[in-house]
């Protein structure tokens, strides 16, 4: 039983202003692990200050200062990526291969953010003027439970590249996640008051830094009904705001797509992080003529799924994160089953021979309409929809037909006739016939997915500010 009495201020580790005590849940058993003391408003105000008072000398360090502490943190964060692991295998259930990648990812984001620092141009010419990319200030970095350490990470890596400092409130239900990160980025030396880290509510500690006169920039990553709050929080001092919210990413297979490669990827795209994940590719867009086909290999693929005990290699699939979001994704499979889509794969109720923990069995709706709920709202869980299409202009015409727009997915064995298609998705990201992650690149989302972009050298600007000088050139 974990008590986790403290958060992060000013480069020390300190006993929370808020008393209330959070428990901390293994998803797989149910049974309770540990105890976070919550940080309050006071303990929000109080980093904000530690954060204000470090801005001016931080913000004037150099590229090069900046990307040996990034170095710094990075080697910190992959000595303790087996703790870290250990901690989103238990706290998260992620299944073991991915929480590897997860443990991985959180140091990983801070080297990549160094070697965007390392070529960026601070100072460039526009006519007869200098141009000087400016910090912003103090970063609020609001992050989710779904990937805990790399967000953290991820977030704070590119503020501190800008030379912004930050306070960062990660998700209460994550704190052994977060204690572990933050143990480990005090290692690595950094000024005082550069990054705190102060765990508590969104309505609480997240309503406060979103509202705090002396915050600058926000950056949140979260659902798109919280991420409407933060923006009209924000408003009220103009911060400048970075959004990455819920999606209903498309799968839009084509008629020509091998489904030897395509159902895998497919499915794996769909189930990816227990499917908690705001990039899931939960609309699987099929053609009419070969939905039978695409169905039967489905359900075979689903069948080979294993959702259970996440320290099992088999397992594919771990248990929701909690009791709430169990119910939620409950709900939902019932809602399609109501609205007449028809189940070709799992259910409601928890897996065969599976008595305790949050897990949900991998689910796959067929004769799903676009209207429909499951295929409007973010589930946020292992449910899938097939949608039959006539042709290419209907698929896209579907996959368009959403308030969201993150992530697509374009499989097809013909890659010209695929990057066509991708190219007239309303999107920020688009995989063709991959899964793959490029760090380099820009991600966030169209309409209602977000605002503003995250990683590479788009996300370094986003806590950046161009400055005009005149008459020195």
């Amino acid at each position: 039983m974990q008590i986790i009495d403290k958060i992060y201020i000013d480069g020390a580790f300190v006993t929370p202003h808020g008393s209330e005590m959070f428990d901390l849940f293994n998803p797989a058993t149910e049974q309770v692990i540990g105890q976070v003391r919550l940080a309050d408003a006071q303990d929000a105000r109080d980093a904000i200050a530690a954060a204000k008072r470090a801005f001016p000398a931080f913000s004037r360090t150099s590229p090069r200062e900046r990307i040996d502490m990034l170095k710094r943190m990075h080697e910190a964060v992959v000595a303790k990526e087996d703790e870290l692991y250990e901690a989103i295998t238990e706290e998260y259930g992620a299944p073991v291969s991915r929480g590897r990648w997860m443990a991985q990812h959180a140091s990983s984001v801070l080297l990549e953010a160094a070697k965007v620092l390392q070529d960026y141009a601070f100072t460039r010419r526009a006519g007869s003027a200098e141009v000087v990319m400016q910090p912003l200030g103090v970063a609020g970095l609001i992050t989710p439970w779904n990937s805990d350490a790399g967000f953290i990470c991820g977030k704070l890596a590119a503020a501190l590249a800008a030379g912004c400092t930050a306070v960062i409130k990660p998700s209460e239900m994550s704190a052994i996640q977060t204690r572990i990160v933050t143990e480990a980025l005090h290692e690595a030396g950094l000024p005082a008051g550069v990054f705190n880290i102060v765990t508590g509510r969104g309505d609480i500690v997240g309503a406060e830094i979103s509202s705090h006169p002396d915050v600058a920039k926000l950056s949140f990553t979260g659902s798109t009904a919280v991420g409407k709050t933060i923006l009209r929080t924000a408003s009220d001092t103009l911060k400048r705001v970075t959004l990455e919210l819920g999606g209903k990413s498309p799968v839009i297979v084509l008629d020509d797509a091998d489904f030897d490669e395509a159902v895998p990827l497919a499915i794996q795209a769909g189930f990816m992080n227990s499917g908690q994940a705001c990039i899931a590719g939960t609309r699987i867009l099929v053609p009419r003529q070969r939905l039978a086909e695409f169905e039967t290999r489905v359900q075979e693929e689903v069948a080979r799924s294993q959702s259970g005990d996440p320290r099992d290699p088999q397992t594919t699939v771990g248990p929701m994160v909690s009791q709430k979001q169990w119910e939620r994704v409950q709900r939902y499979i019932g809602i399609g089953i109501e609205e007449g889509a028809r189940l070709i794969a799992g259910g409601q109720g928890r897996p065969d021979g599976v008595n305790a923990g949050w897990f949900v069995r991998p689910t796959v709706f067929s004769d799903v309409t676009n209207d429909m709920t499951i295929a409007r709202e973010e589930i946020f869980g292992p449910v899938l929809s097939i949608i039959g299409y006539r042709d290419t202009e209907e698929a896209i015409a579907i996959a368009n037909d959403t308030s969201y727009g993150l992530q697509a997915y374009v499989l097809s064995r013909d890659r010209q006739r695929a990057h066509e298609v991708a190219s007239r998705i309303d999107a920020g990201r688009v995989l063709v016939n991959t899964l793959a992650h490029e760090p380099a690149a820009p991600f966030g989302g169209f309409k209602q997915s977000g605002i503003g972009r995250e990683y590479g050298t788009f996300g370094l600007e986003a806590f950046l500010e161009p400055k005009s000088v005149l008459g020195v050139l």
